[in-house]
Order: C-alpha cells, then structure tokens, then sequence
C-alpha cells in the first residue's frame, strides 16, 4: 500500500510506502526535512501531523505536551497509516550530486586517548567533497556494516576527512578499527549527511559535547576561523576525566587566540584530589549555572543521548531558548557485536 503525503502550506507530495516512515519517504522522492539521528533522540526531524493518521513518532521526552497535543511527530518514526498533511520547519530538494561515495585511503591513525583513535583519510587525486560544518558520513566495513561518524575538519580541507572515533567494549567498527584498518587501506565512505551545521544567524552560539561530540564541533568552530568570523561562541566540554578531554589544547588555543571564543571544559567523575581547578558536574549544568537566559542565543549539542535530553529539557524551560534555536546530533551507539 501507497499514502500521499503533502506538505501543507507547500506545493509538494510525494508518495510513501506503508511501513516507511515520512523521512525515507521524502529522501526517496528526492526532499530532503531536517533530520540527523534518525532514532528519533535528537528531535531534527520534529513536525506536525496537520491530517491523517501515523503509527510511531510521538517524541516522548523530545516533544513537550503541547507539542504533541497540537499533532507533533518525529518524522524519522513517523509510519503513514492514511494520506496524511504535514507541516514541516523546512523542506527543500535535494541535490542527488550532493552525496558522493568515495573509496578513501586510510592516511594516519593516532590514539589520542586510551578510548579514542583519531583516523584521517585521503580521497583519490582530484576528489572533493563539498560539506557543511558539523555535518557526519557514513563509513562502509568490508562486510557491509555501515557506521555513522561526524568530520571533525573544516569544509575547507574537502580532499579528506578527519574523525574521531571512541572504541567502545565490544563494538564491531572499534574491533575493525584495532584489528583490520592500517595506513594505506582504503574504506568506503559516503558524504554527506544530517542537519547538524551552524545556522547563519549571527546569535551569540552555545557548542556543547560529550565526548567525541567535539568532533564536529571542532569543524564548526576551525570553519569559522577559517572565514574570519567574529560570532560569540562558548564550548562546554563533558568528561568524566581530564585524559578524557582528548584535544584540550586545541580549544585552549582558540580561546587565547580570538577573543570570540571561549572554552569551559567540565569533569563528571574526577576524583577531588586529582588536581583539576576547573568546573565540575554535568556540562549542561555548567551552561545553566552561567546562563540566566538563552532566550538571545543558539545551542548546538552533540554527543550522548542523556546529554542531549536534558540540555533540550532544561534549557527550553529554564531558561527560554526558543526550541526551534536547539541544534542537536546524539551519538547512539550500536548494539555490540556477539562475542
């Protein structure tokens, strides 16, 4: 069976196959509606449900109640079970040349931290490959498993990529990765993907991560150097250890060199005598202790789904950041692999 789906107040439908949700449905007939997870955490993807029936979707603890009530859908979940109007934050088409899949040279790999492998790859002479800040691909194994990862380089380096990869106990990328991956191998990517890329709106900009979410952080942040821009940004860095922020250098550099910029790295679970003189707790909490208002600035958040879900929570109802200016990826890790 077939459903129609039309995007109200636009002069698009396309059809949708039932059991696809509206995303596929729409990337397959060549649009493309804000998205990144697509597990239905990071909240991208939220819409309205103007007519029609769906099955999935209702965003518990990503949409409020009042989201809900007037009709809000995840549409990454969202499965048509009638012809269905929907109303969408932003639709456009999508360019098929945009995505490119590239058999990439493996050029460096170095461990920057015990869990935490940074891998460049080159594309072949002659490649580019235009992207967005922020924005992820998706790795290919020798088997066919596909794995996602942000780019953690500017848009400007576009003749490879840089990623930041966690080894995570028992996970099937990170035993490849130990095991199989060496320099010179070449891995199949495919570039690029999601809505996760800083909006040019000039707000003053709140970036925060756990973790690897540094990663595409660091592309925005390297991006903005790049282009000279002088935006206000603020990157709050969860950890739970110091050896855990795994670039600290880095953004330490960025904030002595640009006045715009400024770092505050946060410890979960360090011990008190470890000698660390910088903020504790959980990052989120670090922005709202600083933070009377959000209600003039951005938020981009990346890294674990906790994270995400209370930074979204808390932000919008504490300290009224508008929800259409909270930007998120959440990095949901894949069910280990059987021993």
């Amino acid at each position: 069976m077939q459903y129609t789906i039309r995007i109200d107040q636009r002069d698009i439908e396309f059809p949708c196959e039932d059991g696809q949700t509206v995303l596929d449905g729409a990337l397959a007939a060549g649009y493309e509606i804000p998205y990144s997870c697509r597990t239905g955490i990071c909240g991208s993807c939220r819409g309205r449900i103007v007519r029609g029936d769906v099955r999935g979707g209702a965003g518990e603890g990503v949409l409020d109640e009042d989201e809900r009530r007037q009709g809000g859908a995840l549409l990454c979940q969202a499965r048509p079970c009638s012809d269905l109007d929907v109303a969408v934050r932003d639709i456009e088409r999508r360019d098929p040349a945009a995505s490119k899949t590239v058999a990439a040279k493996v050029y460096r790999l170095a461990r920057a931290a015990h869990d935490v492998t940074v891998l460049h790859l080159r594309f072949p002479a002659g490649t580019r490959v235009r992207f967005k800040a922020g924005q992820y691909l998706h790795a290919r194994m020798a088997d066919g498993t596909i794995r996602h990862f942000s780019m953690a380089n500017p848009p400007q380096q576009s003749d490879g990529v840089e990623l930041h990869i966690r080894h995570v106990p028992g996970g099937k990328f990170s035993a490849y990765l130990a095991e199989s991956v060496q320099a010179g191998q070449l891995l199949d990517v495919s570039l690029p993907f999601g809505d996760f890329y800083l909006r040019e709106t000039g707000l003053p900009a709140v970036l925060v991560a756990s973790g690897t979410g540094f990663a595409p952080i660091k592309s925005m942040v390297e991006d903005a150097i790049r282009r000279k821009l002088d935006r206000p940004m603020t990157l709050y860095w969860g950890a739970r250890r110091e050896a855990d922020l795994y670039l600290a250098d880095l953004p330490r550099k960025w904030a002595d060199k640009h006045p715009w910029f400024r770092f505050v790295p946060v410890l979960s679970d360090s011990p008190a005598d470890d000698g660390w003189q910088g903020r504790r707790g959980l990052v989120h909490q670090a922005v709202l202790d600083d933070f009377a208002s959000l209600a003039g600035h951005e938020v981009y958040a990346c890294g674990a789904p906790a994270m995400i879900s209370a930074a979204r929570q808390d932000f919008v109802h504490e300290r009224g950041l508008p929800t259409d200016r909270f930007y998120c990826d959440a990095f949901v890790p894949m069910a280990p692999q059987a021993a």
